[in-house]
């Protein structure tokens, strides 16, 4: 019997600073999101992130918190509901970080008398820090937990034709109609050196002009590649004119080089350049979460007011929307009825 696990990052249980410690120690103690030694992380995590960011981050929950809780536990719970009531094996949740564990959801599923699963990262783009992680940590369980489990994984899906005729869809229905200058597309930054240690030829991955449109067997896994084709697809379907649109990277952590450019400077510098109308959108993401609704769609407002800007407009992720369940609900479709050991190309 087969069954499928829809996989998104996670939430703190709730908006109390040690709710919040606690779910950040798990995220950044993991060896893909913070990727130096242990002891370095430790030092870096427990030692002084954790004494200082808890607040400060719990208090940005706050903002975005909905009478149901987490927003982003919300809206994959609604995703998940309605991918369900279009498929016929079961479909459970699971979050890579926090109480809805990866154990409980392939549980959940094992429960039910499934023995072949399909996992489905709910990130149309592969990262290290998200991807790569979920399957790392269901590799481990399946040895330990699971091993009458058959388990393989969606790829990423940013440029399959579909998703980006969706995307496209979401976004042309805010713009329609809508006075606007400057479209920016926003993508979760990583590491420059997650990159590279993601490039499989060990070589073509240089961060630079070319690396990304030249074709390479290194473009499967690497994050900023995929980021710069939705952009370029979206940009092909909708039609935009050279100078209505850019692509930034937002979130960085720490001193080293992140992906750039970096989304608040790229705000602020719209804002002093004169453009008074910008619409944002954040396609590394399927749910509005902390960086969405709080990062982008408070912080980045205030930046751009502070500079001048008149009108800043966020585009909503695609959430639960019922295209995207359907979405889904085809792809799975094609699992259910091909080879188990095949994974959807």
């Amino acid at each position: 019997m087969k069954g499928v696990l829809l996989v998104n990052l996670g939430s703190p249980d709730s908006t109390d600073p040690k709710d919040v410690k606690r779910y950040l120690d798990e995220f950044l103690m993991d060896p893909r999101v913070i990727d130096v030694p242990k002891w370095a992380r430790i030092l870096l995590v427990r030692g002084i992130i954790l004494n200082t960011r808890p607040k400060k981050s719990a208090e940005a929950y706050q903002r975005i918190w909905w009478d149901e809780g987490s927003p982003l536990i919300v809206l994959s719970e609604r995703l998940q509901k309605k991918v369900q009531e279009r498929v016929t094996v079961p479909v459970a949740l699971a979050m890579r970080y926090g109480s809805l564990t990866l154990k409980k959801g392939l549980q959940e599923l094992a429960d039910q008398g499934v023995t072949e699963v399909l996992t489905i990262p709910l990130y149309p783009q592969f990262a290290m820090a998200t991807t790569e992680t979920i399957d790392v940590k269901v590799a481990e369980l399946q040895k330990e937990f699971f091993p009458q489990l058959e388990i393989s994984s969606l790829p990423a899906f940013y440029n399959r034709p579909e998703y980006i005729e969706l995307l496209s869809k979401s976004i042309s229905e805010t713009l329609e109609g809508l006075d606007y200058e400057h479209l920016l597309f926003s993508y979760h930054g990583v590491p420059e050196r997650h990159i590279r240690k993601s490039d499989i030829t060990n070589g073509h991955c240089k961060i630079d002009a070319q690396c990304c449109v030249t074709d390479s067997p290194a473009h499967e896994f690497c994050y900023r590649h995929q980021c710069l084709k939705t952009t370029a697809m979206v940009v092909e379907k909708l039609g935009l004119a050279p100078g209505t649109y850019s692509t930034s990277f937002q979130s960085r952590l720490g001193f080293d080089p992140w992906l750039q450019p970096y989304t608040d400077r790229t705000i602020e510098r719209m804002g002093k350049a004169g453009i008074k109308k910008l619409v944002v959108v954040t396609p590394a993401f399927v749910s509005d979460c902390l960086e969405t609704l709080e990062e982008i769609a408070m912080e980045g407002e205030e930046i751009f007011h502070e500079v001048g800007g008149k009108e800043f407009t966020t585009i909503p992720c695609l959430n639960d929307r019922d295209d995207f369940a359907s979405l889904l609900a085809g792809w799975i479709d094609e699992w259910r009825i091909v080879d188990t050991k095949t994974a959807i190309a």
